[in-house]
Formats: C-alpha cells, sequence, structure tokens
C-alpha cells in the first residue's frame, strides 16, 4: 500500500501519543485494572501506565474464597504483566474491613489468627518478592474511629498497648515475610476530612517502631477541593509523618471536562514535584468503567482522550515533571530503618532503651547516630543498634531520631516520639524479678504509670476490656514452655493472650484464651495455654492482654516442656504445640484431652532411644466410634506416618479403655516431633505407651564412615574393606563407596 509523507507523519505522531507517559526514572504513573483486565481499551496498558494495581484481584475474598483454597489466577494477570514490562506491581491489600471473605466470621478469635497467619503465608509462598504492598487500608471510618476490619480486628491483637496494636501486628507479619518490600498504610479522604485522624494513626505506627514505609493518601475526595487547601493538607501531613507518601487512588469524578481538567492541572503538579511523592496510581481510566458515579472519573471516552488526558500527556513531558524528586529512587526501597523504644511512654528520669532496626539494601552502614530532642546520645558502628536515653523533663511527643550514615557518605533518617510521665518509674513488683520456670501471681504486674506498666488493670485480679498489664520475668531455662491460668468468672467470653513486647514487636507468646463460666468469682480453674514460641534465656517483659473482661486472674505458671524419651509413655497433656480449641480436662485421675473434635492436632517433641519397630497402648474414653492418625517428622521435615487408629465405642467419657496396636514403619532412634491429629471427634484421650518390640540396633544410614571397627553387610556377614555397598558398621548403616 502506498502511504503519502502525510501519513507517515500522521502515523509517527500517533505512535508518540501513545507512548507511556511517565519518563521519569524514579517515579511511577500507575493504574488499575479494570473490570478484572489489564488491556482494556485500544490502547495497550503499558504504553499508557508504568505500574498497576489490581483493583480487586487481590483482596483477601478473591484470593481464598474458601479456607486453604487460593485463587491466584486473576491477580497473576497483573503481576505477569508488570513483571514482562519491568514496572511495579502493587499487592493491594492484605488487611481491610471490607472483601474479607466470608467463613472468617464464623472462626474462633484464635482461629481467625491462624487464619490470617495461613492468609499471609500462602500470599508470601505464590508472590515471595512482592515490591508494594498496601498492608491495612482504610482502618478509620467516616466519623474518624479506628474501627475496621470490625470482624477480625481482635485476633491481630486488637487495641492492646498501644490503642492500634493490631495494625502494628499487621505490619509486623507483612515485614517478617517481605522485608524489602514497600509497606504502606492507605486510607480515604486523607486530605480533607479525618486528616488528624489519619495523622495520630499512622504517627502511632512509626513511634511504635512499626515496619511502615510510606503512607497512602487514597484521593478519591479532591473534586471540589482548592489548590490552596490542597496544598495546606499535603504539608500538615508530610510535616507531622515526616515519611514518604503515595497518592494511591487518585480520581477526579466529573463529567465536567473542564472541571476535570482544571482539576488536573491544580493538583497533579502538587503531587508530582513533592520530593517526598513516590508516585501516582489513578484509579482507572476509562469512562465508564470506574467506580464514581457513572465512570465519570475516566480519562479515556468513547476511545478518545479528555482534555485532562490530553493535558496530562503533556505535563509528564515537561521537565518539570522527569526530573521530580522521589524517596525511592529505581522504585525501590534502600533503607529500611525503624526506630524502637521499649516502651512509647516512659517516667521521667527512667532509663529507656531504645534499638534502631537498620539495614541497607545495597550499601554498608558506617555508623548509626541516635538523637534525643536533637541531642546526640549514641554513635553505634555495629549492630544491634542499641541505645539508652534517660528523660529529664516531662512531656508529649519527645522526638528521637535515628540517622543512618553509609560507607558511601550517604544518609537515612527516621524519627519517633516517646511520651515523658510525671509517674513513678518502672519496676518489679515489692522490686522481685519473676523467674521461669515458675509461677507469677498476675496481680503483680510491674510498679509504675498508668500506660507505662498497666493499663486498666486492678491488683485484684478482675479484668476490663482492654486493659494489660506487664511483668518483668527472668527466663532461666530456655526452650518451649506451656502456661497455665487461673481463672474464674460467672460468664463464658472473656478473652485474653500474652505477648513479648521486644522493643514492641509484640511476639504472640500464646494464641486468644476464652475464660469459661467457672460458676463464681471465687471458683477458679485452670486453663492449659499452650505457648507459640520457644522462650529465650534472659530478662523478658511479658504483656498480659486482656481482650474481653469481666473475669478474674490469679496465678501463671509456667513450666519448662520436657522431651519425651520414647520407649515410655507420653502422656497427652504435654503437648509442644497444638491446634486452636484444643481443650484439657479433668479424667481417668489426671489430666486429659477432651471435647475432641475432628482436624484438631497436637505435636511433641519425642526422643526415641532405640531404633526399631514398635507398638503401642492408647488409653482413651468415647460415645462413638472415633479415629486419630500419628505422623513422625524428622529433622529434616520429612513426614512418615506411623498408624491410623479407629476406637470403638467405651459407652462412657468416664469409661476408659486401652487400644492396642503395632507401628507400620521402624522407627529411627533420635529426636522427633511427634503430630497427632483427630480424625474422629468426639473422644476423650488421656496417654499413650510406646513398647519397642523389635529393636534393630541400627540407626539411620550415613554417607561413607570413615571410623574404624567391623564391617557385615546388610545379610550379617562379615566384609573386608574392598566391599562396597551398604554396610553396617558400629551400629549403623553407612555408604561405603
Amino acid at each position: 500500500m502506498k502511504r503519502t509523507l502525510t501519513t507517515v507523519i500522521g502515523l509517527l505522531s500517533f505512535i508518540g501519543v501513545q507512548a507511556q507517559l511517565s519518563s521519569n526514572p524514579d517515579k511511577f504513573l500507575g493504574n488499575i485494572t479494570t473490570s478484572y483486565q489489564v488491556d482494556y481499551g485500544s490502547v495497550p496498558f503499558y504504553q499508557l501506565w508504568n505500574q498497576i494495581t489490581p483493583e480487586n484481584e487481590t483482596k483477601w475474598d478473591a484470593i481464598e474464597p474458601s479456607r486453604g483454597n487460593f485463587s491466584f489466577g486473576n491477580a497473576d494477570r497483573s503481576a505477569n504483566y508488570a513483571k514482562l514490562h519491568h514496572f511495579p506491581f502493587k499487592y493491594h491489600t492484605l488487611v481491610w474491613g471490607g472483601q474479607y471473605p466470608s467463613w472468617m466470621n464464623n472462626l474462633s478469635t484464635a482461629e481467625q489468627y491462624s487464619a490470617l497467619i495461613e492468609y499471609f503465608d500462602g500470599v508470601k509462598k505464590h508472590y515471595p518478592d512482592l515490591e508494594i504492598i498496601d498492608v491495612v487500608n482504610e482502618a478509620i471510618n467516616e466519623s474518624g474511629a479506628v474501627h475496621a476490619p470490625a470482624p477480625y480486628r481482635a485476633a491481630l491483637g486488637g487495641e492492646g498497648r498501644t490503642g492500634y496494636d493490631w495494625i502494628i501486628k499487621a505490619f509486623q507479619l507483612a515485614h517478617e515475610r517481605w522485608p524489602n518490600a514497600i509497606l504502606v498504610y492507605n486510607d480515604y479522604n486523607t486530605f480533607q476530612w479525618n486528616t488528624d485522624q489519619f495523622i495520630r494513626l499512622v504517627q502511632a505506627l512509626r513511634d511504635s517502631g512499626a515496619p511502615i514505609d510510606a503512607y497512602g493518601c487514597q484521593s478519591h475526595d479532591l473534586t471540589d477541593i482548592s489548590l490552596n487547601n490542597f496544598q495546606n493538607a499535603m504539608n500538615k501531613l508530610q510535616n507531622a509523618l515526616q515519611m514518604p507518601m503515595y497518592s494511591t487512588e487518585f480520581d477526579i469524578g466529573t463529567s465536567d471536562d473542564q472541571k476535570q481538567l482544571n482539576q488536573y492541572k491544580n493538583l497533579i503538579p502538587v503531587l508530582w514535584e513533592a520530593d517526598y511523592c513516590a508516585g501516582i496510581t489513578l484509579w482507572g481510566y476509562i469512562y465508564g468503567h470506574t467506580w464514581t458515579t457513572d465512570g465519570n472519573s475516566g480519562l479515556i471516552r468513547d476511545g478518545k482522550d479528555r482534555p485532562a488526558m490530553t493535558w496530562l500527556r503533556e505535563y509528564m513531558q515537561t521537565d518539570a515533571a522527569k526530573n521530580a524528586k522521589s524517596p525511592f529512587p529505581g522504585f525501590k526501597k534502600e533503607a529500611s530503618i525503624y526506630v524502637k523504644p521499649a516502651s512509647m511512654k516512659v517516667a521521667k528520669d527512667d532509663i529507656l532503651s531504645v534499638w534502631i532496626d537498620a539495614t541497607l539494601a545495597t550499601k554498608t552502614i558506617e555508623k548509626v547516630e541516635l538523637y534525643y530532642e536533637n541531642e546526640l546520645v549514641a554513635t553505634m558502628t555495629e549492630a544491634p543498634y542499641i541505645a539508652e536515653v534517660t528523660p529529664s523533663i516531662a512531656g508529649t511527643n519527645k522526638e528521637l531520631k535515628a540517622v543512618v550514615t553509609a560507607i558511601d557518605g550517604s544518609q537515612y533518617e527516621r524519627i519517633s516520639r516517646v511520651s515523658v510521665s510525671r509517674a513513678a518509674k518502672r519496676k518489679p513488683y515489692n522490686d522481685v524479678v519473676a523467674e521461669l520456670p515458675g509461677v507469677i501471681d498476675a496481680m503483680n504486674y510491674d510498679e509504675g504509670g498508668s500506660g507505662i506498666s498497666f493499663n486498666n488493670a486492678a491488683r485484684s485480679g478482675a479484668t476490663k476490656t482492654g486493659g494489660w498489664m506487664e511483668y518483668t520475668v527472668d527466663v532461666n531455662e530456655p526452650g518451649l514452655y506451656s502456661l497455665e491460668v487461673e481463672v474464674a468468672s460467672t460468664q463464658s467470653d472473656g478473652m485474653f493472650h500474652l505477648v513479648d513486647n521486644h522493643y514492641g514487636d509484640m511476639i504472640f507468646l500464646t494464641n486468644f484464651f476464652t475464660v469459661p463460666n467457672t460458676g463464681s468469682t471465687t471458683e477458679y480453674q485452670t486453663l492449659r495455654c499452650p505457648m507459640l514460641e520457644p522462650l529465650t534465656k534472659g530478662r523478658h517483659v511479658f504483656c498480659l492482654n486482656i481482650d474481653k473482661g469481666g473475669f478474674r486472674i490469679k496465678n501463671m505458671t509456667f513450666k519448662l516442656l520436657p522431651t519425651i524419651d520414647l520407649p515410655g509413655v507420653l502422656e497427652i497433656e504435654d503437648f509442644a504445640k497444638s491446634s486452636s480449641g484444643v481443650n484439657i480436662i479433668s479424667g481417668n485421675g489426671g489430666s486429659v484431652l477432651g471435647n475432641t473434635a475432628k482436624n484438631e492436632w497436637l505435636e511433641y517433641s519425642v526422643n526415641f532411644t532405640q531404633a526399631g519397630k514398635y507398638s503401642y497402648d492408647a488409653t482413651f474414653s468415647s460415645t462413638a466410634v472415633s479415629s486419630f492418625s500419628m505422623v513422625l517428622i524428622e529433622a529434616d521435615g520429612t513426614e512418615k506416618t506411623l498408624a491410623n487408629v479407629t476406637l470403638p465405642k467405651t459407652n462412657s467419657l468416664d469409661s476408659y479403655q486401652v487400644k492396642t496396636g503395632k507401628i507400620r514403619n521402624a522407627i529411627k532412634a533420635g529426636k522427633q516431633t511427634l503430630r497427632i491429629t483427630v480424625t474422629g471427634g468426639n473422644f476423650n484421650f488421656d496417654k499413650m505407651e510406646f513398647t519397642c518390640i523389635e529393636p534393630s540396633g541400627i540407626t539411620e544410614l550415613t554417607d561413607d564412615d570413615t571410623a574404624t571397627g567391623n564391617t557385615y553387610n546388610i545379610s550379617g556377614q562379615k566384609v573386608d574393606d574392598n566391599y562396597r555397598g551398604i554396610v553396617i558398621r558400629n551400629g549403623k548403616k553407612v555408604i561405603k563407596r
């Protein structure tokens, strides 16, 4: 086909118009998927935008529609597209009170926490290298209250010690899985409404040392804002937060072309040219296919640019747009710096320990400096970067600042704030530090002012919702513990959990435990609360969080769990870990696993002192035909099924019998993990006795052994040094090459 010069020029002009809008290497101008599609309309997405956020595909209800069944197909379209075209993909969002799976409503708080961990782990497994994540979305409601996600906020710790524990915990869970990702708190109407509430929330996250890297302003509320008010809001937010910012969901929803154009011309340059703004994500661009009324925030209508889109193309080609600076050059996070005071409130003249959690992605740290109220407190050159501050003047919002200097001279800063009280200094109750293993009287929480060592607490042991008490303890023997707590209540909905506040990290030591109705406030019942994490030796501060009060609490007994030597007896209550819902009750003259339900599981640390084949004797009672399975988990994670056991009906839960059987596979000697899983419930489980019925005397297979000694083949015949293959030497199977 013959083309005229005019036609060629027209084609070139068209190609130029279709070029990706932003050529700034450090700031992106992104957009979202449209109706679950990436390319929508006549122009491919990548020819316009250089960052993508799925509008709905990465929300929890879309990712895990039924528990344990993950669906990443729709999300993968965006993730793979971004990878193909070498621009950022943002995961939106991990935690939100909207668009979460409805099956969460049917779970207990403890099960909700387990489900959250499974969800985070599932996303991590599928997307191990996420670049930007909206960790928590819209936690402030229209009235300004911090509310969402109401259905499962308690499962992340509720308000807790800081008032924002559940949000802080979400960021910690995200950072553990994606330490290199830019973690964002994202919220709605930050420029015109709830600005102060947004500032207080983000400040609380930052000041606690939560791993938040940026704040996201959704920018949905800008259709009618004046330029002056917008600039004032931008300045107010940044002056208060002093952190990187994203405009995460920008749109101007109006069918009036001129009004949309004016707002784009007024607002986009202010955002784009702010050094602390890392990028802008528009919330849709095809007219009729955005969330606003009639989709009127779209920039392309019937395949043609609206005036605002024409202007946006032109602006992005200006030097001001191309050269605008960003806090994340190359769209990447270089510095991860979090200032973590041991407490956000401290008594005047008391010692406050501060940890600067600092890493650089591509550079080497030369030194870390800590300032308190602009005075240099410490210069540190080796991690961990921990220093002490002794505030001498009471007041709120006392500034801590970390300055991290790399060996190339570049510097990075992060601030935090603490409140200094005139209250009494923190100290252990009666100056006695509790020692573990041992017993802590719950009424003997640390002395000091309210908000420093306790809140909404009483020495009587009575509890209030939202209360918390801290205990200074010395762990003398490291390892995994069990916790037994004495409680009394006239109702059955009290709840608590125990946390190790290691520089604000909120390490959940237990799951969430429901307090039963014991009959009165003087009739105490002991709850056995498995601990989720082993305790390290040394000084700790534990925080008992009262998620739902109204009960009384007395002694907390910490027992170091032993490794159970087998052959021998395994008492069912000596488990190291378990699923939530496991219930230890009195029975058969001691403690038993009661009220069993399908899929409950328990794990035990065991040491088989003798290799060989085993039998078992399980003591149980049952009101119906029941069952359980046994699996052995070796040190390398290999799982070996030992037995699937069916239990006959014993007519009564008070009538115990012994079920005897053989384990199908030979067991190696050494420390391993035994998991028992209930496959058919409605039985009580007391204990299991393991007997070695056929000792092998041979331990695991190893590589070529150079030790001296007689050598035998697997038939028991003595062989010389020239023999090659599997042999027995010094009681071990070895490979002789």
